[in-house]
């Protein structure tokens, strides 16, 4: 277990003072579980100001016990570490903040008030001794999460332990202990006395998490997801015709599972991309159809994430995703200048993220191929209309210098310089600067450009047909 040096010193600082020091909470459970700690937590039996009397450079600025202590090598911030006092908590009439904070003088009383067995963990850096009075490395070893002591009780001091639990599974890849799970069902309802903020920050790091499937279903099944986003609890049961064989609900959670891209962003779009639909289905000559459901859908995303205050570059993201993941494509039928036009309806950079929401919706709908012949050509158009690999365009002057530095008229004379240029960039790149080309350029002005043009073009048409053929070969099209 690597523990940083200035954990231990910190804790060996307090010892010499005559005070206890403990490593505590999350750090401990992942350094038992051979993880790199997030952040390290450390309490004691001192008091604020005793601490402050340790660390000078400390800063206490709550009523809470914690004094905040940053760490720096070289003059450079490299952490910040917390200390707390040890305290007991009373009373939680916000379902947040406790009423009363009392200090406590043992480790004992401190541990009480902590959220989940694994969490409510105590380590002596020194000794390397564990204090563990709820079973917290037991439960690490069954991959459960419990709340410590009567799990209403937990829920109640703050209502985003129950968000945080769920998180825990996502993280950890644990299972919820049934009646943890029971009590969180029981409460649900009370995460609406939750800052939305704090409920937007569990609900990204249940996204960031690689069980995120789980995750979701875990909030649905408690009925958190109802008070969360009840959006996309209103697609459970409607059905679909067609290319889906789930309800709205299931196709959208197993679009989020089936999300290439590891970007939160991306598959919160994958969740909400079709969050719209029962409120645009009709059934129509027998068949249920959602016409400009993507609309729909956008708008609602937009809705969700302004009420759960997401940072607006964020939310402008995802709904121009959702907004577009209908984008039509069939192989013959577009052109290049079609998909140009989708480049700059949709930006450049997010092009991958609107093909891996397209494999998402794909393999949500139950069906078996998830990247088909016509999205590999459309990945094969895009890199070929976006780079334009061998155009006048790449070189490093155009037109208008040669008109201005070399005195020539506008005319067919500038195009046909330009086209021998490129050529010999096409030979040797190194020619590609501005001075070379110019001098070049002045050269060419006195021989027969028509004949000059001509070659270039037939080495400009060979390096473009071998430039498309490496690109069809990546993309593996005709």
């Amino acid at each position: 277990m690597e523990i940083p040096e200035y954990i231990k010193e910190i804790t060996e600082k307090l010892k010499a003072s005559n005070f206890e020091a403990y490593l505590v909470g999350g750090s401990v459970r992942d350094l038992l579980m051979g993880k790199d700690p997030y952040d390290f937590d450390i309490t004691t039996n001192a008091m604020p100001d005793e601490i402050m009397k340790v660390f000078e450079n400390g800063k206490y600025e709550n009523d809470f016990g914690t004094v905040i202590l940053p760490i720096k090598e070289d003059d450079k911030l490299i952490s910040v570490v917390e200390i707390t006092t040890y305290r007991s908590e009373k009373g939680y009439s916000d379902n947040r903040h406790p009423d009363e904070v009392k200090f406590e003088t043992s480790i004992e009383k401190d541990l009480e008030r902590r959220d989940f067995t694994v969490n409510s963990l105590a380590m002596d850096v020194q000794t390397g001794e564990i204090i563990d009075l709820f079973g917290g490395q037991k439960d690490i070893k069954k991959k459960i999460i419990r709340a410590v002591g009567e799990p209403e009780i937990r829920f109640k001091e703050d209502a985003l332990r129950m968000m945080r639990a769920i998180r825990f599974i996502s993280q950890l890849k644990f299972e919820l202990e049934p009646k943890t799970q029971r009590s969180i069902t029981k409460l649900a309802g009370s995460i609406k006395f939750v800052s939305k903020e704090r409920i937007r920050d569990e609900l990204i790091k249940i996204l960031k998490s690689e069980k995120v499937y789980e995750g979701i279903i875990l909030l649905h099944e408690t009925k958190l997801l109802n008070y969360i986003i009840p959006e996309i609890e209103q697609g459970v049961g409607v059905k679909q015709d067609r290319h889906h064989i789930y309800t709205v609900f299931k196709h959208n959670v197993l679009s989020l599972k089936n999300c290439p891209s590891k970007d939160w962003q991306v598959k919160l779009a994958a969740l909400l991309h079709d969050v719209g639909k029962p409120k645009t289905k009709k059934k129509i000559n027998g068949i249920y159809t959602f016409y400009n459901h993507e609309y729909a859908s956008a708008r609602m995303t937009n809705k969700i994430l302004s009420r759960l205050r997401f940072k607006n570059e964020d939310r402008e993201r995802i709904v121009n995703l959702v907004r577009n993941h209908m984008f039509y494509y069939n192989v013959g039928e577009v052109s290049a200048a079609s998909v140009r036009r989708l480049i700059v309806k949709v930006g450049k950079e997010n092009l991958k993220d609107l093909i891996d929401l397209r494999i998402a919706d794909r393999l949500g709908s139950g069906v078996p191929k998830a990247m088909p012949y016509k999205l590999r050509h459309l990945q094969y158009m895009l890199e070929k209309v976006q780079n334009d690999p061998v155009s006048v365009k790449m070189l490093k002057i155009n037109g208008n210098d040669l008109m201005n530095e070399l005195n020539i008229e506008p005319g067919p004379k500038v195009g046909a310089i330009l086209d021998v240029l490129l050529s010999e960039v096409i030979e040797d790149p190194e020619n590609n600067n501005k001075e070379y080309l110019l001098n070049k350029a002045s050269k060419l002005m006195k021989r027969n450009l028509e004949e000059l043009r001509e070659d270039a073009k037939e080495k400009i048409e060979e390096k473009k047909v071998k430039e498309d053929e490496s690109i069809k070969k990546q993309f593996r099209v005709n």
